[in-house]
């Protein structure tokens, strides 16, 4: 039965998307076109709350994208400002604004920095107080604080989806774009999936698009709030739901490849899941990811492709091997990741060119249909 809901969903029998004249299903079988994407993450960044050079350098960024004629879609896989910035509504909204220059279709997935780190003292949320035990928020001159709800993760998630994902299966950028949206189109036996308006769905150029929101740096969300001695309840649901419904989506996605016959998948999320900075330990939270992604890809057999930001150093492999450090015991030789380079100026971009006749080896330019190359528009 779920299976064939989907289906319906996606042959446009059952989807409550809102159709947008001229850009056709969010499942375009027939389209067999090369596709150039760009990609893109971790920007604009700032030292600092007060630092907004990328900022002020990103409408010339912008134009970098929008004056290349290949490109037809823009990919954001998270993190709009830094760690040392604060969380503000003010600041998110000048961000969509910003993003309206795009011509493009541009499809973003939440970082951890405008979300599930709010609530750290750099960011501007706060810390745990030992003799207190109440929460020391981070205030303006005023006395007020400076962040959106005193940091808390799951208002600033709200906050970015009401700013950012206002119209559910609905692109940002300039040509709209229509995808399918787990808020409207998810697994009715799971409610709480309706939440999840971030996560989407398209399929283009013979291959599956799947987006899901899975914050970097915090583990998963695995970092206990303000420091505090333990979790509470509202974290630990937080990243329960999520979870659950971001490894749904990623089931509905596989589904759908292996029914429409897609030559490959594309997963953008924000999260480095093989990040070593910090140790095995601390990334174990991604378990569940790794283990689906990996039985997923092999069950395909055809090229996967992950997009991913977080670590902001340009990276290209395969980590999906037994020997990795991070995450071992995994063999997937048709999967292969990108870490988006970000967070330095000046800002760069990465040229994704997807062909479905291509099926190049895997290496560290191209895997199948897909073939990149790193632009950085101002050197």
């Amino acid at each position: 039965m779920r299976t064939l809901l989907f289906a319906l969903l996606l042959t446009g029998l059952v989807v409550t998307t809102t159709a947008l004249a001229g850009n056709g299903s969010p499942i375009n079988t027939g389209s067999a076109n090369v596709l150039t994407v760009a990609v893109y993450g971790d920007a604009p960044y700032g030292t600092s709350p007060t630092d907004t050079a990328q900022f002020e350098a990103s409408p010339a960024f912008i134009d970098s994208i929008n004056g290349d004629p290949k490109v037809d879609l823009v990919l954001q896989v998270g993190d709009i400002h830094s760690g040392s910035q604060y969380c503000t509504a003010a600041y998110d909204s000048d961000v969509f604004d910003l993003w309206t220059r795009f011509k493009d279709p541009l499809v973003y997935t939440p970082g951890d920095n405008e979300w599930s780190d709010c609530h750290k003292v750099k960011e501007g949320g706060g810390a745990f107080n030992k003799t207190t035990h109440q929460i020391d928020y981070v205030l303006d001159g005023s006395g007020n604080p400076v962040d959106y709800a005193k940091g808390n993760p799951v208002a600033n998630l709200e906050l970015v989806r009401s700013i950012f994902f206002a119209e559910p299966g609905v692109s940002l950028g300039g040509r709209k774009k229509q995808l399918l949206s787990q808020a409207t189109s998810g697994d009715p036996a799971f409610p709480s999936d309706a939440k999840y308006v971030e996560n989407v769905i398209w399929e283009q150029s013979k291959v599956l698009f799947v987006v899901i929101n899975l914050p970097g740096g915090s583990n998963n969300d695995q970092d206990v709030w303000y420091g505090a001695p333990t979790e509470t309840t509202e974290q630990t649901t937080e990243r329960t739901e999520r979870t659950g419904a971001d490894l749904r989506w990623l089931d509905q996605a596989f589904a759908t490849a292996q029914d429409t016959g897609a030559a490959a998948v594309v997963i953008q999320a924000q999260a480095d899941m093989w990040d070593p900075e910090k140790g095995a330990a601390h990334q174990a939270g991604y378990e569940p990811f790794v283990q689906s992604v990996a039985s997923h890809a092999l069950a395909f057999g055809k090229p996967v492709l992950m997009l991913n930001g977080d670590s902001h150093v340009y990276l290209s492999d395969n980590p999906l091997t037994p020997a990795n450090p991070i995450h071992p015991g995994y063999n997937v030789p048709n999967f292969h990741r990108i870490v988006v380079h970000g967070s330095t100026s000046p800002l760069e971009w990465l040229k994704l060119t997807v062909d479905p006749r291509a099926n190049a080896p895997a290496g560290d330019t191209a895997i199948g249909p897909f073939s990149w190359e790193r632009i950085i528009p101002n050197p």
